[in-house]
């Protein structure tokens, strides 16, 4: 050192003696100057910006008018009695001067308190060029006064990795920010509240609060001499603490609330912030403080900080974009993670642990979101906005993207994620949905009978095929709408799922009617083919869209039976509408069945027959079930119907014509069963019946029809007599001993049969119209005429 310091330094011949006189004293100011000097340069290489009240400061507030003038001179502070370190009321001078005092008297005395470590303070450039001007002075030379001789320079490499050497010794210090500290000495008089007023405007935090301590204790002194009475002055005073106090506290307010967005200007004012809260809650119980607590106020602040941060995130208007709410959300997740991670990596290590400098931002996150989240629903009027706002609260929020983001660990491995909501708020949110699920769903059905309307009706358009049945497409458009939206549901919550099936089903319910209406107001004017091919379709298409809904079953019984009904009910009217419309078209032909002209013209029963067999083509297009429940109904009504016009005809074959007619049914039959077996009619019950009439009217001898009727009575129980009448009637057989033997073999055969004979639920003949024969012989029993038969 001593080489160092006599090549460094240029003395005069005339202080050569004196030096050397002085040399020992001298030497050793010397060193701790330079050592001094070279540790302020080191660990305030990379601090917090320079005192505001040091001249050309950037965080000052004020520039002193000789320093905008080019001048050197500087702003010079009311004098302070207080020897913190960094204050800007001590000298550069009177510091280093304090340096050639005894060891003992080096540092300033403690206060009772109490803790270890405080944070680096602020020092303005200010001092470090009185520092180098001061060395001079002392023939001492700065690294700058060096630059001329031949010193080897540091390579750029060598230079940044010293640089971040230091950077990292620098963040390894703040983070060491510990509870305990050590308060600095507390001025014995203190500055006027002027100033003291205009070190908090500047800034100047810790200063500032040391002085209002001990405004604070002069306070309390003059309150402890003057007892209850109180002087004028001293209510003053009282009122002027809490003046101060309150621009203390609102300026530490400030400085929280922006600390997130102006990290690196704060980070040193809040190591400050955060020693003065400490204090200042320790000394909450005495006199001349402020009642409420500082802790609570820091808390406050860096909500409203966060409610600033949540304010600005940017939301555009539904009108300038549909994604308006989806893009918000986006941006304030974005914005959610940013913040947090700023304050994870640089605002946490400016305060002490107790603090919970995370958790408070992260609960203050929770409740300003949720305040902002009740404010948007009161915007929000989509069924798709009110998913994205749902799925945002219970997904999203909590996902990987915000508060479980990997850059958040392992600080968020103890805290909730979940939003602070108000009681009703989710209820009221979900009934929302829910409801205008029911008006989506509403005008989705509308719609979709307006293109049924566009696509089909208006153009007369033939329907559709899917697997070889005609259908619409109408029913895949539903369930996918509903099937989407419960789906989507489901992935926010079960109980919303099960309300949003029971809400489209409540409108699927009201659909089969609107969409009768319509099809009827549309189509009942078209030719009836077409006609026929639109109800087919429209069969099919609810049947399926019924099967859909069938899976919703377990989740909402009620419903899903509610929506089964009305289809049943829409499915038999358009059956109702296809027989109607096919009876009315056979009726003629069916009329003319067992008449004369029946008898040798086969032109009636082959337009039955094509009838038929085209709607037997129309019910192959058909889906099951209904098919065989159409074919069913038509089936019942030809046989009833073909085999009435043999119970009502008045026409007798006579000369053997029984035989030819008796052919002709059988023929007639066997085509008209195979129609109806192959358009899978199941009520196979009713074909026996014309094969067993027509055996019974084609017997050629009359004794042998008695012979022939146990097939018919076991077959159809309601066969009764009169229609026995009616059948003989037509066989040529009106009276005489064979008719009354038949008749009486018949009533043997019922009184046999019983109450076990035929299948009681299959009735042809029951209510079937039978025509009065006139002859009188022919109603009277069978006793009344036994003296006409022989003996044997």
């Amino acid at each position: 050192m001593s080489e160092m310091m006599d090549k460094s330094m240029e003395t005069p011949d005339e202080d050569k003696e004196s030096h050397k006189s002085n040399g020992t004293t001298l030497n050793d100011g010397v060193k701790e100057v330079l050592g001094v000097v070279r540790s302020v340069r080191k660990s305030l290489r990379h601090a917090a910006e320079k005192s505001p009240l040091s001249l050309g400061g950037k965080g000052s507030k004020v520039t002193p008018k000789a320093a905008a003038d080019g001048n050197e001179s500087e702003l010079q502070p009311p004098p302070s009695p207080s020897l913190s370190a960094g204050s800007p009321a001590t000298s550069p001078l009177r510091r280093i001067g304090s340096l050639f005092q005894k060891k003992d008297e080096d540092t300033p005395k403690a206060s009772k308190l109490r803790r270890s470590k405080t944070a680096p303070n602020k020092i303005s450039d200010t001092l470090l060029k009185r520092s180098e001007f001061l060395l001079r002075s002392l023939s001492i030379k700065t690294k700058k006064d060096q630059s001329c001789r031949q010193e080897p320079y540091l390579t750029v490499s060598e230079a940044s990795m010293e640089e971040k050497n230091e950077e990292e010794e620098e963040e390894e210090e703040v983070e060491g920010i510990e509870e305990m500290y050590t308060l600095p000495d507390i001025p014995q008089t203190p500055l006027s509240v002027m100033q003291i007023s205009k070190l908090i405007e500047m800034e100047v935090l810790e200063e500032a609060h040391l002085n209002l301590l001990s405004l604070r204790q002069e306070f309390q002194r003059e309150q402890e001499q003057c007892g209850e009475d109180s002087p004028m002055e001293l209510v003053k005073k009282e009122k002027d603490l809490s003046l101060l106090y309150r621009d203390l506290r609102n300026k530490i307010s400030t400085i929280v609330r922006d600390s997130s967005s102006l990290p690196a200007r704060n980070k040193g004012l809040l190591v400050h912030v955060a020693r003065i809260i400490q204090e200042e809650e320790m000394r909450a119980q005495e006199p001349g403080g402020l009642p409420d607590s500082w802790m609570e106020a820091w808390r406050d602040a860096v909500g409203e900080g966060v409610q600033a941060k949540v304010a600005n995130v940017h939301l555009e208007q539904r009108e300038q974009n549909v994604s308006w709410l989806a893009v918000h959300l986006g941006l304030l997740g974005k914005a959610i993670v940013e913040d947090l991670e700023n304050v994870k990596r640089e605002l946490q290590r400016s305060y002490p642990r107790s603090f919970k400098v995370f958790s408070t931002y992260v609960k203050s996150y929770h409740r300003v979101v949720g305040q902002h989240l009740k404010k948007l629903e009161l915007q929000v009027a989509e069924l798709k906005d009110l998913y994205a706002l749902l799925d945002w609260i219970f997904n999203r929020y909590k996902s990987e993207r915000i508060m479980g983001s990997l850059s958040l660990q392992p600080d968020m491995k103890d805290e909730s994620t979940d939003l602070q909501l108000e009681d009703n708020f989710l209820k009221q949110l979900k009934e929302k949905y829910c409801s205008k699920v029911k008006v989506d769903m509403n005008s989705s059905l509308d719609r979709i009978i307006e293109l049924e309307n566009e696509e089909f009706w208006m153009e007369s358009k033939t329907p559709n095929k899917e697997e070889n049945f005609p259908n619409s497409p109408f029913h895949m458009d539903i369930w996918t709408k509903v099937k989407a939206t419960v789906v989507h549901s489901g992935k926010i919550d079960a109980h919303l799922e099960q309300r949003v099936i029971s809400s489209c089903l409540q409108e699927l319910k009201q659909f089969p009617k609107r969409f009768e209406t319509e099809f009827k107001h549309h189509c009942h004017d078209k030719p009836q083919p077409l006609w026929t091919e639109y109800q087919i379709t429209y069969i099919n298409s609810f049947t399926a869209l019924q099967e859909h809904m069938d899976g919703y079953r377990d989740a909402c019984p009620d419903e899903v039976e509610g929506f089964r009904k009305e289809v049943k009910w829409l499915i038999t009217r358009l059956l109702q509408g296809l027989e109607d419309q096919y009876k009315e078209d056979v009726k003629p032909y069916l009329k003319r069945m067992i008449t004369r002209k029946w008898l040798t013209n086969d032109e009636d029963f082959n337009q039955l027959y094509s009838r038929t067999t085209l709607l037997s083509h129309h019910c192959a297009l058909m889906r099951r079930p209904h098919v065989q429940e159409f074919a069913s109904r038509l089936h019942y009504h030809v046989v009833r119907e073909y085999i009435g016009q043999l119970m009502r005809s008045n026409f007798s074959c006579k000369n053997r014509k029984h035989e030819k007619a008796a052919n002709k049914i059988h023929q007639q039959w066997r085509k008209l069963v195979d129609l109806f077996t192959e358009m899978e009619s199941t009520h196979e019950w009713l074909h026996p019946v014309g094969d067993d009439l027509s055996d019974i009217i084609g017997q050629k001898n009359k004794t042998d029809i008695k012979d022939h009727l146990e097939p018919l009575v076991e077959h159809y129980a309601d066969f009764s007599r009169k229609h026995l009448v009616a059948v003989l009637n037509f066989r040529g057989l009106t009276r005489g001993r064979e008719h009354q033997l038949i008749l009486q073999r018949f009533t043997e055969l019922k009184k046999k049969q019983g109450d076990t004979g035929g299948d009681k639920s299959h009735v042809l003949f029951g209510d079937m119209q039978v025509t009065v024969n006139t002859n009188c012989l022919s109603s009277l029993p069978f006793s009344c005429l036994s003296f006409l038969l022989p003996d044997n």
